[in-house]
């Protein structure tokens, strides 16, 4: 990630003010914040460490993940030091919170494998090398591997009682399913608490967040700090989002998650999640994942509210998000991308990039054979492809200008496709009017 400013510039809002005002507190019904008391006065007087944790359940963060990674990152431009917990120890357990069954218990081996994706991740977002405020990330297993199960029992255990655990939303939530919960999962929120008493301990910590189905065991570790170091400790709960049609955030048009690992999700896809949000949705998103200032982003919205037919707001969030998850240089590739699907330019795509951004367009084989020597006629492949009905109907359209070869107007009727038309000899795009398209693949 570019260097991040460590001090609060003279007009620049505070940090809980910033984080308020990008909508990343979560609000109850009654419309009090998760934040604990004091906290805005700590933050403002005193440069505060916080941290949140990340479970190691893929290889990849996907795009949920932002919203955390954003309060650590408005953290840190505020000068206070960020720490992110990738959660190698209590991955093996398993948070129960926000879930209504148990999660499948992760091999040592699949969680370090994990550990490594997720690292690489979130260094491009904070700042390591900070002179005053450098950003830190640990793996809880460090001191959860070596821990004694009696000792645990006598340090942590011993100051909640089952009936403090039973009143967490998350326990009773779980206990309310037909499957339970297993005490496995139960003893989460004290593995938690004690992440959090270590980390005060050993860096000075006194803030945790993370999102709001998290808030028992964020509060959970505040009252442990009390009740063993008599130190107040804060918690700071982000909102779980929502995009306007009711779906959870992050995930993509086929239920699966966006993922910030490009092998995963591509760049191109990742930037097309972005740039297809909802014109309810853009505003919201732009405070939230990205650092526009509120001004620019209120300008905006303004342009796509006069002009939603130009996705201004939309294209700017996919910009913005994607060059800080995958670089300028994928950046650049997935807008030529993007443009080549509108009918730009193909020239510089690969045939693995035509066949992704054309996925869900119709694919068809076509014998080689058919494009070696003076190839064939490209109103045969028109008929052959179900882009028009008839050969005269096919002639009419190429005729009329209305046939495209690789994204190029066609409108000679004896025009002929040869394999210098496919594009590294593997595919070759057809276009009947702005969004008709048909893949041949060639093959043979």
């Amino acid at each position: 990630m570019a260097s991040t400013s460590t001090t609060r510039q003279a007009g620049q809002l505070a940090v809980l003010d910033e984080i308020r005002a990008r909508g990343l507190i979560h609000r109850s019904a009654s419309g009090e914040e998760s934040v604990t008391p004091g906290l805005e006065a700590v933050l403002s007087e005193e440069r505060v460490t916080g941290y949140i944790g990340f479970d190691p359940t893929a290889d990849s963060l996907h795009a949920g993940n932002l919203v955390p990674i954003m309060l650590l990152v408005h953290l840190q431009r505020h000068g206070h030091r960020p720490i992110g917990i990738v959660g190698g120890g209590t991955g093996l357990i398993g948070d129960p919170g926000g879930r209504s069954a148990e999660r499948p218990l992760l091999s040592r081996e699949q969680a370090e494998v994990n550990l490594q994706g997720m690292r690489a991740q979130l260094e491009k977002f904070l700042d390591f090398e900070a002179s005053e405020n450098a950003a830190m990330m640990i793996n809880n297993a460090d001191w959860l591997d070596g821990k004694n199960l009696l000792d645990f029992l006598r340090d942590v255990g011993k100051h909640f009682t089952v009936n403090y655990m039973l009143a967490k939303e998350s326990v009773r939530l779980r206990m309310e399913q037909e499957e339970g919960i297993s005490f496995t999962e139960f003893s989460y929120p004290l593995l938690q608490a004690f992440d959090f008493l270590v980390l005060h301990d050993r860096y000075g910590c006194r803030l945790q967040m993370g999102g709001s189905d998290q808030w028992g065991n964020l509060t959970t570790g505040v009252e442990y700090l009390r009740r063993a170091r008599g130190v107040q400790a804060h918690a700071l709960a982000a909102p779980l989002l929502l995009t306007a049609t009711g779906e959870k955030f992050g995930k993509s048009v086929g239920g699966g998650s966006v993922w910030l690992d490009p092998n995963r999700t591509s760049p191109y896809r990742f930037y097309q999640y972005w740039f297809n949000a909802d014109d309810r949705d853009a505003g919201k998103f732009l405070r939230t994942f990205t650092l526009l200032h509120l001004d620019e982003i209120e300008d905006l919205e303004r342009e796509a509210a006069d002009k939603p037919e130009s996705r201004t707001a939309q294209r700017r969030l996919a910009s913005e998000v994607t060059r800080m998850v995958h670089g300028e240089t994928a950046l650049a590739g997935a807008v030529r991308a993007s443009e080549a699907l509108f009918g730009g330019d193909v020239a510089g795509l690969s045939a693995d990039e035509v066949t992704e951004i054309l996925e869900d367009a119709p694919s068809i084989a076509v014998s080689r054979s058919r494009f070696e020597g003076e190839g064939t006629r490209l109103r045969d492949l028109i008929g052959g492809t179900g882009l028009s009905p008839s050969a005269g109907e096919a002639r009419r359209a190429i005729q009329g200008g209305g046939i495209y070869l690789n994204n190029r107007r066609v409108t000679d009727v004896q025009f002929r496709v040869t394999l210098e038309h496919s594009i590294d000899g593997k595919v070759i795009i057809l276009r009947r009017g702005a969004r008709e398209y048909r893949l041949l693949h060639i093959e043979g």
